[in-house]
Parts: structure tokens; C-alpha cells; sequence
């Protein structure tokens, strides 16, 4: 690029852009320290009024410089690195019009045109570099999210996800008076399919299991396995959906093919926020105290709350060892 800075400015001019260009670092100051404090729309228009700037201090100071060229980065990299592809496309569009602007005003059509053409080729294969890396980055976001919140084997959320949306649904229910439904799921006799057929076969049971929970929750609810043969449902339904979605769990399970011990038995506790608990912790309760009615009254079966439980009196379940 040809550097060039026109003697002629006079000092008036220049004066002007280094107030603007003061101005303009105070307030990325501000934007650093305190961006709670800004405008969201801020952040979108930013880009496109900074390259405006840089574009009109340029034209104004007759300056063509490689130096005064290089301004036009920020906006270029922080759009590649931060917004869409459209305002990236805008921006850079935006550059090279500015560019353009001042280059042949001041180095004249033939000399103007080779600047031009580098900084086009600088600016575009900056944004494409940066937007390529930014990309690359939020694959891998994703793939460290997902194995952060799924469970390994079963696919399904984790106990940990599975905690969070729980805390978060139940502020939903109490800011919208929703109906919030929690299904835990036990296998009954998952020890004996271990010792009789061995824990890969235990393992493919799981998986199955995980299958038909998916398959009953869609994308409205989440489906979690809390460890061992341990299961949740999250929906944001009331009791007659919940015992719909419970039996409709069992009717999937039991259409499950290919297990050398056929379809597991599943028992289920239904409890609902807020008509069999006021606060997620009592939910939880609830929902224990109803699968532990459902085990102990012959498993296979899906037992609904009836009344708020106390977190500190929900019966402990004891395995029955027999087959």
C-alpha cells in the first residue's frame, strides 16, 4: 500500500480528528470497563459507525496511509469475530467504499486503484480467517457442551444438566402458575439382568431404555439418566399428561426388541409442581416418595403423589434381591 498524508490539511481539520478519535477511544474504554452499561444494539452498530468514522477522519485528513488504512481492522475483525455473516459482508462492504472514497480523492485513479485492491484483499482475507477460526471454536463449544452435559453411555442428559433445568423449570411454574411434572424412573431387577446376561447386555438395556425416553419427551421435556438404572422426566405438563407420558414410556420399553431378557419392567413416581409440592425440593421429594409406593406395591407400576411431602420424610427404598 502507498503511504500518503496530504500537506494541505490544515490545522483545523486536524484538530477535529484527534478530538474524534479521543472521543472514540473513551468510549472503548467505557464498552471494556462497563459493558453491562451499554446499549445491546450498541454492540451491532458499532462495527458500522467505526468504520463509518475511520472512512470520514480518512476523507478529512486526506489521508491515505497505510497506517490510517489499518484503522479500518477493528471493525473488520471485531464483526468477523463477534456477529453474523450478513454484518460481516456489510462491513466489509462499508470498508471498501470508504477506502475507496479517500484513496482515489487523494492518490488519484491509477495509483488509488492498486491501493485499493490491496487493502480489499488484506480486509477480506482478515474477516475470512478470523470468521473461520470463530466457527471452528463454536464447534467445538458445542461438542464440549453436549459431553458435559450428557451421559456417556445413554446419551441423555447428565445429573448435573438435569439438576440446572430442573431449578429452571421450577422458576418458570412459579412465574407463570405452570404445571411442572417430574417422573422418576427405577428398573425393577436391573442387578439380576447384570448377573444373568452380564453388564454389556445391562448396558444395551440402558441405551434402550434411553431410546423410548426420547422418543416419549420429544423436544418439549428432558430425559435423564441420574445415575445407575436411575431415570427422570421433566414436563411441563399436569398429572393427566404425566400419566399419559409414564404409560406411554412403558408401552415404548416394552416394544423394545433385540434384549436377551426381553423388555425391562420399569416403576414410576409422578409428582407435580405446584398441586403435590410448593418448591423443587419438595417435587423432588414427592416424586421419590411416589416411586417408592410404586416399588414396594409390586413394581411394574406407576404410582401419581398424592399430597405435598416434607423433604425430610421420604421413605427409604430397600432392594428386593428375588428375580
Amino acid at each position: 500500500m502507498t503511504s500518503y498524508i496530504d500537506p494541505t490539511v490544515d490545522l483545523a481539520t486536524m484538530v477535529g480528528a484527534t478530538i474524534v478519535s479521543i472521543v472514540l477511544a473513551f468510549t472503548g474504554v467505557i464498552c471494556w470497563r462497563r459493558p453491562a452499561a451499554v446499549p445491546e444494539m450498541f454492540w451491532f452498530l458499532a462495527p458500522i459507525v467505526a468504520t463509518m468514522v475511520v472512512a470520514g477522519l480518512n476523507f478529512a485528513t486526506h489521508d491515505a496511509s497505510t497506517g490510517s488504512q489499518l484503522f479500518y481492522l477493528w471493525p473488520i475483525l471485531y464483526a468477523a469475530n463477534f456477529l453474523s455473516r450478513r454484518v460481516i459482508y456489510l462491513n466489509l462492504a462499508l470498508v471498501f467504499a470508504g477506502d475507496a472514497a479517500t484513496v482515489f480523492v487523494v492518490l488519484g485513479p491509477k495509483r488509488g486503484a492498486s491501493d485499493w485492491v490491496a487493502m480489499v484483499l488484506a480486509m477480506t482475507m482478515a474477516a475470512t480467517v478470523v470468521e473461520s477460526l470463530r466457527a471452528r471454536a463454536d464447534r467445538l463449544r458445542d461438542v464440549l457442551e453436549q459431553q458435559a452435559n450428557a451421559d456417556p453411555l445413554t446419551g441423555l442428559a447428565n445429573r448435573r444438566y438435569f439438576d440446572e433445568a430442573l431449578v429452571s423449570a421450577g422458576a418458570w411454574a412459579r412465574r407463570t402458575d405452570g404445571s411442572l411434572a417430574l417422573l422418576t424412573i427405577d428398573l425393577d431387577y436391573f442387578k439380576t439382568i447384570n448377573d444373568t446376561f452380564g453388564h454389556a447386555e445391562g448396558d444395551r438395556v440402558l441405551r434402550a431404555v434411553a431410546d423410548a425416553m426420547r422418543g416419549v419427551v420429544g423436544d418439549t421435556g428432558v430425559a435423564a439418566r441420574l445415575g445407575g438404572d436411575e431415570f427422570a422426566m421433566l414436563l411441563r405438563v399436569g398429572h393427566r399428561a404425566a400419566a399419559d407420558a409414564a404409560d406411554a414410556l412403558r408401552a415404548a420399553i416394552a416394544h423394545q426388541g433385540g434384549l436377551l431378557g426381553g423388555p425391562p419392567g420399569v416403576s414410576i413416581g409422578i409428582a407435580v409442581l405446584p398441586d403435590d409440592a410448593g418448591t423443587v425440593q419438595e417435587l423432588i421429594a414427592a416424586s421419590d416418595a411416589a416411586l417408592y409406593e410404586a416399588k414396594t406395591s409390586g413394581r411394574g407400576r406407576v404410582s401419581v403423589a398424592g399430597v405435598r411431602h416434607n423433604v425430610d420424610e421420604v421413605p427409604t427404598y430397600v432392594p428386593d434381591p428375588r428375580p
